[in-house]
């Protein structure tokens, strides 16, 4: 009769004391967050920049000495964590970051301006520096989610608080300034409805924990549903909503159809297309509908802009950042229309893409957030309401670029959450991959008769 084989599972993970749920690598991304949401928005609150694209051209002192000094100490930290015997694993979402990120790098050989490519790319390695390497050797137990929305709770009641002031963003119609919505201590509208919005959607996810969590996220999403209303944010609201059930029908659909999250996506926005094309219900008419105007504000004046300077160089674009911002000699002052000229971007991030990195850069942009989507796949191997918080906010981030800018801009909040999401899934696909199987024989223990027979138990979801 053949030999019985017991198979057990080990895990290749250093014990944890009782209690320990965090360390320095994984505070250091929610410092790096703290600075991004809290400290640097309210010294431009106390401190503001000069107006005008002079303000948005100036280079801040507490960035200058702030992100260095992260980076540096991120580095030490995980110096010391790979010499103490800590594993760095990199899964496929951050490897996608890394090629998209690394080609940016090298767009700086082809760019227009290629000494402010240079300059905002180093920023940008400072940031991803100072947030994805401490995060991956981080305490597999540590909640790097739950600081960030601790950091939310405190920016959203602070706002709050503000609105007595009174605070509000202010826009030119014909000669008169009109009040278009509350700002709090951020420097537009609409980054404070952004704020809200992903405040929101982490306050739900602390209402499906009990006790002082589930009071916690009640009070921080009451704040968060003000906060979007004051700030007149009518995209934030609508995505507030849409991202999260879009998010469990996803996961739903791809745990009942046994298939990666990403193909579930991909198939839903290639039915819309489908859809759209034959309705002849697009995005201008959605948006004519829900706010009477088909323009998106003005933003399709920009976009045929961005379309025309796009042809001009649709390969590699013109250099990572190198377009907006860059001078008075550059393209987007001296060949835009009017008040185009004026502007920092072109309120779309898949545009500004294109305009940067060309139709390559594009590619390597989808590709990394397709890689996002399936390793959030993963953890609902691990934690189901973390899957869908991770992937409601990548929803949420990866419908506004379509009407702001946000990837690959260092220092932007909205950004930096949207990292902060990778690198949190990240964490799960490295539990998985620690996790390696490890074949003993039953000679080798002392197993009773009786334990043998336990082990032939069939068991659900394992195969003999």
């Amino acid at each position: 009769m053949p030999r019985l084989r017991a198979m057990t599972f080990t895990a290749a993970v250093a014990p944890k004391a009782p209690g320990q749920s965090s360390d320095i690598c994984a505070l250091i991304p929610v410092m790096a967050f703290a600075y991004s949401a809290l400290i640097q928005p309210l010294i431009y609150f106390s401190f503001p920049p000069s107006p005008g694209l002079q303000g948005l051209l100036e280079s801040r002192i507490e960035n200058r000495i702030f992100w260095p000094a992260l980076a540096a100490i991120a580095i030490i930290v995980a110096a010391n964590r790979l010499a103490r015997g800590g594993r760095l694993t990199v899964p496929p979402n951050i490897l996608g970051l890394c090629a998209y990120f690394g080609f940016a790098g090298a767009s700086v050989a082809w760019a227009l301006k290629p000494e402010f490519a240079f300059v905002r790319f180093v920023q940008e390695a400072m940031v991803l520096t100072a947030i994805v390497l401490p995060a991956l050797l981080s305490n597999p137990g540590a909640d790097i989610m739950r600081g960030v929305f601790l950091c939310f709770a405190a920016g959203v009641i602070l706002n709050v608080v503000l609105i007595p002031g009174g605070y509000a963003t202010y826009a030119l119609y014909g000669s008169t300034l009109v009040d278009i919505g509350y700002q709090g201590y951020f420097s537009g509208k609409n980054l404070l409805g952004e704020f809200a919005a992903i405040a929101f959607l982490l306050s739900v996810h602390e209402l499906l924990y009990p006790g002082y969590r589930r009071a916690l996220g009640f009070v921080v999403a009451v704040a968060a549903v003000v906060l979007i209303f004051f700030s007149s944010s009518k995209t934030a609201l609508g995505l507030a909503l849409v991202a999260p059930v879009l998010a469990v029908l996803t996961l739903l659909s791809a745990r009942a159809m046994r298939l990666p999250p990403v193909l579930i996506l991909v198939a839903m926005v290639l039915g819309y297309f489908v859809f759209a094309g034959l309705a002849g219900f697009n995005t201008s008419r959605i948006a004519y509908l829900l706010t009477g105007d088909s323009s998106f504000t003005g933003r399709t004046t920009i976009w045929a802009f961005s379309e025309l300077e796009i042809a001009q160089r649709p390969l590699l674009g013109w250099g990572y950042q190198s377009f907006w911002l860059v001078g008075a000699d550059a393209p987007s002052v001296t060949e835009a229309p009017g008040w185009v000229k004026a502007m920092p971007n072109s309120h779309n991030g898949y545009y500004d893409a294109i305009l940067e990195l060309g139709y390559v850069g594009l590619a390597f942009l989808l590709l990394f957030l397709a890689a996002t989507v399936h390793v959030i796949g993963r953890v609902m191997e691990h934690d189901s309401r973390r899957a869908w918080i991770l992937l409601s906010v990548a929803l949420f981030v990866m419908f506004y670029n379509f009407l702001e800018t946000l990837w690959l801009r260092a220092f932007d909040v909205t950004w930096v959450v949207f990292v902060l999401v990778t690198v949190e899934a990240a964490r799960y696909w490295r539990r998985s991959a620690l996790i390696a199987p490890v074949h003993q024989t039953a000679t080798h223990r002392p197993v009773h008769a009786a334990r043998t027979r336990a082990l032939w138990k069939p068991r659900l979801g394992v195969r003999a």
